[in-house]
């Protein structure tokens, strides 16, 4: 094999067809191959020893380039090459921006008994995002996710979680998130800093945001895609039932990480359907 690569967006997802040029040191090209539809480069031809520029590009993204070092087993393994969407590092447009939860996921995972985790998600929630006009770090941000919509695939589990066990949401139907500000840690990634009100009790956590990029949607508008990230200890949010199985182990871990992948739609409000 003389040429392996993966090709992946900022959020791991697969570029299907990209392009991935080799020249040598002297600007020559000596390969072209396409990738395929899960973003994967195989190429039989060898290559001579030597160094070597590697050049992706793709439809709608901006190329990228790395380089590869061919030795004796005269194959390139160029590992995972990550393309940033054409444009992608430009900020959404000032004003303000709506959640699309059809195009949206909040999800939780809870280690279980110590060994594996536990996957759930929320799926009734909205959000209003608020992008500052001069300074990016003046942009706010607030949502409320319904407590009953947690779905975790079991109906039995599902049901636990909504007793005053876990959620309780006969008292607490809300699960609310606002921003108090924001910190940039990089040139598309920033701290969110906010208030969580979970089970009656409002503290403040972080987001790791990453921005994705903005662009048209086939239904005439703009939309922008984020990805968050926070880890909250249960007993900040009176969250303290559990069950020692065995050997001092809990069923239930005593941190949730949560997990956000938003679309936001460009105006106040979404779209008629």
């Amino acid at each position: 094999m003389g040429l392996t690569a993966r090709v992946r967006t900022r959020d791991g997802w697969a570029v299907p067809h990209a392009v991935v040029t080799v020249t040598d040191m002297t600007g020559t090209q000596v390969l072209r191959a396409e990738a395929d539809a899960e973003g994967a480069v195989r190429d039989a031809t060898p290559l001579k020893p030597g160094a070597y520029t590697v050049i992706v590009t793709a439809v709608g993204y901006a190329p990228a380039a790395a380089s590869a070092l061919v030795t004796a087993s005269r194959r390139a393994e160029v590992g995972t090459v990550t393309l940033a969407r054409q444009g992608g590092t430009e900020l959404p447009p000032p004003g303000p921006w709506t959640i699309d939860p059809a195009h949206s996921s909040v999800a939780a995972v809870a280690q279980h008994l110590g060994i594996s985790s536990v996957h759930g998600r929320f799926t009734k929630f909205s959000g209003q995002v608020e992008i500052a006009p001069d300074d990016v770090t003046g942009s706010r941000v607030a949502a409320v996710i319904r407590a009953a919509s947690i779905d975790t695939g079991n109906g039995m589990r599902d049901t636990h979680l909504r007793s005053a066990d876990f959620l309780d949401v006969a008292r607490f139907p809300e699960i609310t998130y606002r921003s108090t500000g924001l910190t940039a840690a990089g040139a598309d990634r920033w701290t969110v800093h906010g208030e969580l009100g979970l089970h009656g009790v409002v503290r403040p956590v972080d987001l790791d945001l990453a921005y994705l990029g903005t662009g048209p949607d086939p239904w005439g508008g703009v939309r922008a895609a984020f990805r968050a990230t926070a880890e909250l200890r249960r007993e900040d949010f009176a969250l303290h039932y559990n069950q020692v199985v065995q050997a001092g182990i809990a069923a239930i871990g005593t941190t949730l990480r949560v997990e956000l992948d938003i679309q936001a739609v460009q105006g106040a409000s979404l779209p008629a359907a």
